[in-house]
């Protein structure tokens, strides 16, 4: 422990404190004193619903904390219904939900939403249940932490109780700002339910049944000993910046301002709260043996390997974004689809990436090595093997396709790595980042600089990670989904998305890169890349010389064309947005030729970019629709553009939203007169929001509501599918 000897007869005495805890952890927080026992047997029950692996992680760390305050916890995803029964569950239960797509629940938590709101459940069901709930979502999608809100309610509707306030994370700022306070509010809540629980079923109890009550019940005498786990929890990173060694003893250099490596006052000086250390669970082997056939994906989860038959650059080389149309063909895989649904994309890590990552665990030489995993007989965590590391296969196949090395560490995984740091002054700094105090330094150089695994050991050299640590902490790697830009009535066996190529520039945090789905994309369909308009070069070349990548379809549940064809259509796709739409507009060309009698609605497109002869994705099919009639309106704009008219500037609207504002009459008829469906799609965090902003605008003037009003018939647009959302941050 790195303590000065002036403060050694403190540290002493919280090593002494850290032993007993640390032997009352050993015995599942048992306690003997005078050969009798106390064990607090305080139970109760965590269900969350993970669509990404977020809600199951923070419902995890919740369960680790939980033996740490004197409880014992199960926890069982949502969809595990053999495993849990909240029908008749007495216990109080704590609920971590995620929300996904547009306001919906995660695929795990579905079944138990779809059972809850059956309208003819009794209002009582749940009369039993006392709970709290935290809620994951992202601001800026519209729907924030819709499925938490909608199970919330439902609960409330059925008689369940509260024990303890809900909880609204938002993706956007920070799940921490808000997960961290209310887990550490979660505890005292959990304290007083189980009193008031002990109060009312336990009342003329015998003596000994009264020690495990609440403090303020206890007898104190000398044979007994009140432990408050609490006041245990003190560690050497407790202490004040000046209590740790300088081990160089020479002068250095203060930083003026802060970076990932350097902290400044009054961060630098102060007495810091960090996360417990997570437990270790998780015995790594490597073995030099054959390994057993790497299948990719490795867990097999409906992807197809197809070949992309085109790929063309839909932006000029001066674009300020690079946008690829990727054509794959499907014909071989039944993959059934509509316009509207997405598709799910495979990538592998980086090569360069994952080569660094060996060299830097110094197990470059071991790469091929077969991999073996176990739990630890002795770890204190509930945990298993985690199922998207498979056993047998090799090093290099598990940092390439099975976890995803480019996540950004959470806290948790931070304080791990400290542990594991030599250099007094990188382990403060680790330790710092994963503070109650360091959180405004996290967000900043960790969490918004995207920084990775590589990135922190890049920065702190003397951190030296064991690879079971790796695998406790790295994510799986996920796929990333596209929407599909076609119809299979126009183009039958085949699937065309198109995406922009993310750019990560140089910062102090990391060199620059690109996204790690699209640039490898990019890459990897650069051998048959072609301008726009230009013949590709797969029409020359055998098909097993094509590029592949792993898909699977995801079908939507609500964005797709209205079934009656005759109620019109807006829609609003900036950039990339318009994806889909291209696929609508493909479907409706379709439609309208085979049947000229009936009678189609008007269909309305709203699209921009930043330069028209630049980045205009779809031009011409777009001016094509236009032409045929398929589309009855094409609404653009562009925001980087000087309009001009008899060689004078003149004001154009430069967002989609100032088109949608231009064009409000005719908006509002359609959406509330005709009972049109308004589509929005493209980026979350500026321009569906805008887009909704205006929305309210255009109704509120047009029904001449004030803002309640207006935002109730909006929400009722939502509630009847007619306001549909695409987006993504």
């Amino acid at each position: 422990m790195l303590v000065k000897a002036c403060q050694r007869s403190v540290i002493q005495y919280v090593c002494r404190q850290k032993k007993r805890l640390s032997f009352a952890r050993s015995r599942r927080t048992t306690i003997h004193i005078h050969n009798m026992p106390c064990e607090v047997t305080d139970r109760f029950l965590i269900l969350y619903g993970s669509q990404r692996g977020q809600a199951q992680s923070i419902a995890e760390e919740i369960c680790e904390q939980a033996t740490e305050h004197g409880f014992t916890a199960d926890i069982f995803c949502l969809s595990d219904v053999k495993k849990y029964n909240v029908d008749s569950e007495t216990r109080p239960i704590v609920f971590v939900v995620s929300t996904t797509g547009d306001g919906d629940p995660p695929d795990t938590a579905q079944k138990f939403v779809k059972k809850i709101k059956n309208k003819s459940l009794p209002h009582d069901s749940f009369a039993n249940l006392c709970y709290a709930l935290l809620a994951l979502g992202d601001t800026n999608y519209a729907n924030f932490c819709n499925c938490g809100k909608t199970i919330d309610r439902r609960l409330q509707q059925l008689g369940a109780k509260h024990f303890y306030a809900t909880g609204h994370a938002d993706d956007g700022t920070g799940l921490e700002v808000v997960v961290d306070p209310w887990i550490e509010g979660l505890w005292e809540a959990l304290k007083k339910t189980f009193a008031n629980m002990s109060a009312a079923d336990q009342q003329g109890a015998a003596h000994s049944d009264s020690f495990l009550k609440s403090p303020s019940g206890q007898e104190k005498n000398s044979s007994n000993l009140e432990v408050d786990l609490n006041l245990l929890k003190l560690s050497e990173t407790d202490l004040p910046r000046e209590s740790t060694p300088d081990c160089s003893q020479t002068e250095t250099l203060i930083p003026l301002v802060a970076s990932l490596k350097h902290s400044v006052a009054p961060l630098s000086e102060s007495v810091l709260n960090v996360p417990a250390l997570p437990p270790s669970y998780l015995e790594v082997i490597l073995e030099n043996q054959s390994v057993k056939e790497e299948m990719v994906p490795a867990d097999k989860e409906g992807y197809h390997e197809v070949p992309v038959t085109k790929a063309v650059q839909l932006t000029r080389d001066d674009s300020v974004k690079t946008a690829i149309l990727l054509e794959l063909d499907v014909s071989e895989q039944n993959m059934a689809y509509q316009p509207g649904d997405s598709f799910d994309v495979l990538c592998p890590n980086r090569a360069s990436e994952v080569e660094e990552l060996l060299l830097r665990l110094g197990l470059q030489m071991r790469n091929n090595y077969a991999v073996q995993i176990h739990l630890l007989e002795n770890t204190s965590k509930k945990a298993k093997v985690p199922l998207h590391i498979p056993q047998g296969t090799s090093l290099q196949f598990i940092l390439t396709w099975c976890v995803e090395i480019r996540s950004i560490p959470k806290k948790a995984f931070i304080r791990a790595l400290a542990d594991v740091t030599q250099d007094s002054s990188e382990k403060r700094r680790l330790l710092e980042l994963c503070s109650k105090q360091g959180s405004a330094d996290y967000n900043g150089f960790v969490r918004d600089a995207n920084v990775c695994l590589l990135d922190l050991l890049r920065a702190f050299p003397s951190c030296l990670p064991p690879l079971n640590l790796l695998f406790e902490h790295l994510p799986k790697l996920q796929s990333r989904a596209y929407s599909a830009a076609s119809s299979s009535l126009q183009h039958p066996g085949k699937v065309h998305f198109v995406f922009n190529v993310v750019e990560f520039p140089a910062c102090p945090e990391h060199s620059a890169r690109t996204g790690l789905c699209t640039g490898w994309l990019a890459d990897h369909v650069s051998s048959i890349m072609v301008p726009t308009g230009m013949l590709t070069a797969s029409e020359c070349l055998d098909t097993s010389a094509l590029p592949k990548v792993y898909v699977r379809p995801r079908p939507s549940s609500t964005f797709h064309l209205p079934a009656d064809p005759s109620v019109p259509i807006v829609m609003v796709g900036p950039g990339t947005g318009v994806a889909p739409f291209i696929g609508f507009l493909q479907q409706r060309e379709k439609e309208r030729e085979v049947n000229q009698e009936v009678t189609f609605g008007e269909t309305w497109l709203f699209f921009g970019c930043r330069y028209k002869e630049k980045d205009f994705l779809f031009r011409e099919e777009v001016e094509r629709f236009v032409q045929n009639g398929t589309l009855s309106h094409l609404i653009v704009c562009f925001s980087r553009d000087d309009e001009t008219d008899a060689g004078e500037k003149v004001k154009r609207a430069r967002y989609v939203q100032h088109n949608l504002l231009l064009h409000a009459k005719s908006v509002a008829s359609m959406l509330l007169k005709d009972k049109g469906y308004l589509y929005v799609c493209g980026d979350a965090k500026n321009m569906a929001k805008d887009v909704n902003d205006t929305l309210l605008e255009i109704i509120g003037n047009e029904l001449q509501l004030d803002k309640l009003e207006t935002m109730k018939t909006v929400a009722g647009l939502r509630e009847e599918k007619r306001y549909l959302q695409d987006i993504w941050s």
